[in-house]
C-alpha cells in the first residue's frame, strides 16, 4: 500500500511524514527504508505477530508495510508548474490513496501561506490543483480519441464519457463522486488514473490540547468533518508535534506517554487503521519456526489468490488451506491443540479469507 501525504506549506505535513516513518520503524523493529528523499517504508503495527512468534519460537518476524510519499510543492498554481508542482503531481498518480493534512491550529509563530487559518479554503486550494491536473489529462485524451471516434463506436462511446467527466470536473467536483453503471466506462475511468478519483483521508492537525476530546471542541476540525462526510471521506485528528515526540521514544516510553495524554493509540496507528478501512484491506497471518508474517490483501479475496501473495506457485497449484482463527490459536496455546479441538478448518478454492486468519496453504505444482 502506498499513501501520498499532501497539504499546503506550514500545515505540519513534512513533520508528520518524518514522525510517522521514524515511529513506524521503531515501533515494530523494522528498518526504516529510505527509497528516495521523500519516500519511506514503515511497518504496520500488529501485536498479533509478536504473540504468534513467541508461540512458534519464530526466527524472524515480518510485518506488513506501508509506503509513505511526502508530496512537496503543492501550492496555488502547482498544476501550471508553480513550486515543484508538475513533478509532485506526477508522484501522486502512483499512490493508492491520499492523506490530506489540514491545519486546524492557531499559532502566530507559524505563518500560514494565505495569512489565516481556514481548512476548507486549504482543501479547496489543493483540490483545484488536482482538478486542473486531471483536466489536462482528459483534454489530451479527448484530443487523441476524437480523431477516431467518427468511425469507431467504442471510441465514440469513450469520447462521450471523457466529455462528461471533463464537465464534471469543470463544475469543481471531484472525479471520485462521478459514478457510472457501465462496465466499459468503469474500466476506462480506472485507466485514466485521475488524481481526483483517489480515496482521501483527512488528517486534522491540531494542538496538543485538542487531542483529549478528539478535536470535538475545535471548530476547524468540525468543519473538516462536515466536509468529509459529504464526500464519504475519513477524518482522523492528529498532533504532528506530539507525533514527533513519540517518534523519539521506545515502545514502553511510548505507551506511558500516550497514557499520560489519555490516548489509546498513536497517530500512525490511527492512520493505518483508517487506510485499511478506506482501501478495504485486511491481513492474514502465516506462522512457523522460520518466520511469522502478515500478508495484506483486499477484503473479499479468496484463498487461492491470497496464497498467490506468497508465491504465484501457491495460487497455481492450490489444493486447500488449513485455517485457524488467530484468537482461537492463541487461546489453545498450540496449533496441535487447536486442531484437536476441531478449530483448524480445511477450506477450498471458494473460501473468502478473513482478517486474523492463520493459514497454512497446501499446493502442488
Amino acid at each position: 500500500m502506498k499513501l501520498g501525504i499532501v497539504g499546503l506549506p506550514n500545515v505540519g505535513k513534512s513533520t508528520l511524514f518524518n514522525s510517522l516513518t521514524k515511529a513506524g520503524a521503531e515501533s515494530a523493529n523494522y528498518p526504516f527504508c529510505t527509497i528516495d528523499p521523500n519516500v519511506g517504508v514503515v511497518a504496520v503495527p500488529d501485536e498479533r505477530l509478536g504473540l504468534l512468534a513467541d508461540m512458534y519460537h519464530s526466527a524472524k518476524v515480518t510485518p506488513a508495510v506501508i509506503e509513505f510519499v511526502d508530496i512537496a510543492g503543492l501550492v496555488k498554481g502547482a498544476s501550471k508548474g508553480e513550486g515543484l508542482g508538475n513533478q509532485f503531481l506526477a508522484n501522486i498518480r502512483e499512490v493508492d490513496a491520499i492523506v490530506h493534512v489540514v491545519r486546524c491550529f492557531e499559532d502566530p509563530n507559524v505563518i500560514h501561506v494565505d495569512g489565516s487559518i481556514d481548512p476548507l479554503r486549504d482543501i479547496e486550494t489543493i483540490n483545484l490543483e488536482l482538478i486542473f491536473s486531471d483536466l489536462e489529462i482528459l483534454e489530451r485524451r479527448i484530443s487523441k480519441t476524437v480523431r477516431g471516434a467518427r468511425n469507431d463506436k467504442a471510441l465514440a462511446k469513450e469520447l462521450d464519457l471523457l466529455e462528461r467527466v471533463k464537465a464534471w470536473l469543470e463544475d469543481g467536483k471531484m472525479a471520485i463522486s462521478f459514478t457510472t453503471d457501465d462496465e466499459d466506462e468503469q474500466e476506462w475511468l480506472a485507466g485514466y488514473n485521475l488524481l481526483t478519483r483517489k480515496p482521501v483521508i483527512f488528517a486534522a492537525n491540531v494542538k496538543e490540547d485538542d487531542l483529549a476530546d478528539d478535536g470535538a471542541s475545535n471548530p476547524h476540525v468540525e468543519a473538516v468533518r462536515k466536509y468529509a462526510e459529504e464526500y464519504g471521506c475519513e477524518v482522523f485528528v492528529i498532533c504532528a508535534e506530539i507525533e514527533q515526540e513519540i517518534a523519539e521514544l521506545d515502545d514502553d516510553e511510548k505507551a506511558m506517554f500516550l497514557e499520560d495524554l489519555g490516548l489509546k493509540e498513536s497517530g500512525l496507528e490511527k492512520l493505518i487503521k483508517a487506510s485499511y478501512r478506506l482501501l478495504g484491506l485486511i491481513s492474514y497471518l502465516t506462522a512457523g519456526e522460520t518466520e511469522t508474517r502478515a500478508w495484506t490483501i483486499k477484503d473479499g479475496t479468496k484463498a487461492p489468490q491470497a496464497a498467490g501473495k506468497i508465491h504465484s506457485d501457491f495460487e497455481r497449484g492450490f489444493i486447500r488451506a488449513e485455517v485457524v482463527n488467530y484468537q482461537d490459536l492463541l487461546d489453545c496455546g498450540a496449533y496441535a491443540a487447536a486442531r484437536d479441538k476441531g478449530l483448524v478448518r480445511l477450506e477450498g478454492k471458494d473460501y473468502v479469507v478473513k482478517d486474523g486468519d492463520v493459514i497454512l496453504f497446501r499446493f502442488n505444482v
